[in-house]
């Protein structure tokens, strides 16, 4: 597959879409509370100032569905690009027709335009040729550098390149695509993985191939009580994928069979409700009682994976440990984000949520690299080909 990246493309004077992923999580009342991913992707934005390119930047945020929601409106995030680049950004909440386009024809070298939420059109997660031929109408040049939305094909991002003949890759989606296949391919050893997060189901094909390349593997969070349940423990109310205990034991096998260290959890921090403020104490993982629900790793667990961390050459690391989003039960994702931090080894940190708990523990600064994709950092990690990724391939 060859891909051109956006260094190697004309930009002067060019209307250049850049499909961005500015999908930032907001409190209740539309505040940014997690920037990271519009920090990310300054360099290519500045790199098109520099060019003299005339910039229409596309987006989703959220899962609207193809129906108007103001609570999902990129007017925020302008305000944020606005203040991290220094330049007025021209918000666009027209409808995608005749009007949008004359607008794109009148936009004037180093002058940036932000369309409205592109998951507001039925056609966006639907891959709609219509849709990419119109988003195409408003641009010369094509970049993609949204990341975390690669593993998509959806229009803005795939269809669209069937009516631009310059497409390139930007420099966020370039360094993802290198680290990526540099580091997984050429891991210093020992190399370890911890994945963690809610269920199995979204991280099995992961599992099934990380585990043919990593020395260690760490399970946290809600998918580690499928595996004890695997292997025979009683779990109490935690989270189960009945339907996955059978794929769990395969994976147990596989980890024996390939010498790979698999650790769980050997102790939780568990609660009768869901519930932050609901009385919370340490159980054996082995023998967890039937009215409790783990959620979160316990002391034991913390200082066994932290042993294990520190013998490491390179992590990588997907998924909290635990309900983080609750402040009771988030010590053990916290801990392990600041024993990463403070390792010696190289770490990499992908996901949404292992994102936000790093930027939690106030450790990001010192975290050896930071994806931005959670499904599509996944997807990698699987070894496939993404789609977002294959459609520049022209």
């Amino acid at each position: 597959m060859t891909v051109k990246y956006i260094d190697q493309v004309d930009l002067e004077n060019k209307r250049v879409m850049v499909r961005v992923d500015f999908n930032v999580p907001y409190d209740r009342e539309m505040n940014i509370t997690d920037d990271t991913r519009i920090k990310a992707t300054i360099p290519t934005i500045n790199y098109c100032l520099k060019n003299s390119a005339r910039i229409i930047l596309v987006s989703h945020l959220g899962r609207p569905k193809g129906q108007i929601k103001p609570s999902a409106s990129l007017a925020p995030v302008a305000q944020r690009l606005s203040e991290l680049t220094g330049k007025k950004i021209r918000f666009i909440d027209t409808p995608l027709g005749n009007e949008t386009i004359e607008i794109s024809r009148n936009i004037a070298p180093g002058e940036i335009v932000l369309l409205e939420n592109i998951r507001f059109y039925p056609g966006e997660e639907k891959n709609d040729r219509a849709l990419g031929e119109l988003l195409a109408k408003h641009a010369d040049v094509f970049i993609n550098d949204a990341f975390a939305a690669a593993h998509r094909g959806h229009a803005s991002n795939f269809a669209v390149t069937e009516f631009i003949d310059t497409v390139a890759a930007g420099f966020l989606l370039k360094d993802e695509i290198e680290f990526s296949q540099k580091t997984i391919e050429n891991a210093k050893k020992p190399f370890g993985a911890i994945i963690g997060g809610a269920k199995v189901s979204s991280k099995l094909d992961v599992l099934k191939n990380i585990i043919s390349r990593v020395d260690f593997l760490i399970i946290g969070g809600g998918m580690a009580f499928t595996f004890l349940k695997a292997k025979g423990h009683e779990i109490g109310k935690s989270l189960l994928e009945e339907e996955l205990v059978d794929s769990a034991n395969e994976i147990l096998k596989k980890a024996k069979e390939k010498n790979v260290e698999l650790l769980l959890p050997v102790d939780i921090i568990g609660a009768e409700e869901f519930d932050n403020d609901s009385p919370s104490a340490v159980y054996p993982a082995e023998k967890i009682p039937e009215n409790i629900i783990g959620l979160d790793i316990g002391p034991n667990s913390v200082q066994l994976f932290t042993d294990r961390i520190k013998t490491a050459k390179t992590i990588i690391w997907n998924g909290p440990m635990g309900a983080f989003e609750m402040p009771n039960f988030a010590g053990g994702t916290n801990e392990i984000a600041r024993v990463l931090a403070d390792s010696e080894c190289f770490s990499i940190v992908g996901g949404g949520d292992s994102v936000t708990a790093i930027n939690q523990a106030g450790v990001s600064a010192r975290i050896g690299y930071i994806s931005t994709g959670g499904g599509a950092f996944l997807e990698l990690l699987e070894g496939k080909v993404l789609p977002g990724i294959a459609a520049l391939d022209k």
